[in-house]
């Protein structure tokens, strides 16, 4: 790993991602969250102070990259729920079957190596009827967006350390085998739409 991926890249990201726009987003989905939560991808903690503590007992973050998870420090001491961090990818959970009841994934099926196997892994420690509230940019379902996402997207992910615009999120999801109970599609009011396309609901096991 390069010094732009150690030291530039994750900070750009990080602000990226903490932009009004994005962080009214996550208010949206974040507080959905109940019992045992399970957030892939937690880096520095922008969802931290969005959970409600009386509706969650605990929080789990994993994250495989430590220089996203150094930028997260100070929102990790200002946890208002009980917080444990785990380094690991997404796609190998150190975690045992059927524990978690709900698993949060903002902005995170973009940049993990392998979105199918990670999903799988999710389901797989989600309790049954357990949930997935997700906040997703990914491919457009409009055509010429989506021609522009792929031409894009080798010098993106560069930029971006590994984040991609061209993951197919519903489809991830219903590969995985979990049940859409509730999706929305739609670009973010202010952001260029190659990189603005979200999709927003819920999943079940």
């Amino acid at each position: 790993m390069g010094f732009y991926a150690r030291h530039i890249g994750p900070r750009l990201v990080s602000c990226l991602c903490a932009m009004d726009g994005i962080a009214a987003e996550r208010e949206k989905v974040v507080p959905q969250a109940i019992g045992t939560v399970l957030e892939i991808g937690i880096g520095p903690g922008l969802n931290l102070s969005l959970y409600d503590p009386a509706r969650v007992t605990r929080v789990i973050g994993v994250d495989p990259i430590a220089e996203f998870l150094d930028l997260g420090r100070e929102r990790r001491r200002h946890s208002p729920v009980p917080l444990d961090i785990i380094q690991a990818p997404a796609e190998a959970l150190p975690l045992a079957d059927e524990v978690i009841d709900t698993a949060v994934i903002t902005y995170t099926l973009c940049s993990v190596a392998d979105p199918a196997q990670a999903l799988r892994e999710v389901r797989r420690v989600l309790k049954p009827n357990g949930r997935v509230l997700f906040l997703e940019h990914g491919l457009s379902s409009d055509a010429g967006v989506a021609a522009w996402q792929h031409r894009l997207n080798p010098i993106w992910r560069k930029l971006a350390v590994g984040c991609n615009l061209t993951r197919p999120v519903q489809k991830l999801l219903d590969e995985a085998g979990f049940t859409i109970q509730r999706i929305e599609s739609y670009y973010l009011d202010g952001a260029p739409r190659p990189v603005g396309f979200l999709c927003q609901g819920v999943a079940q096991v």
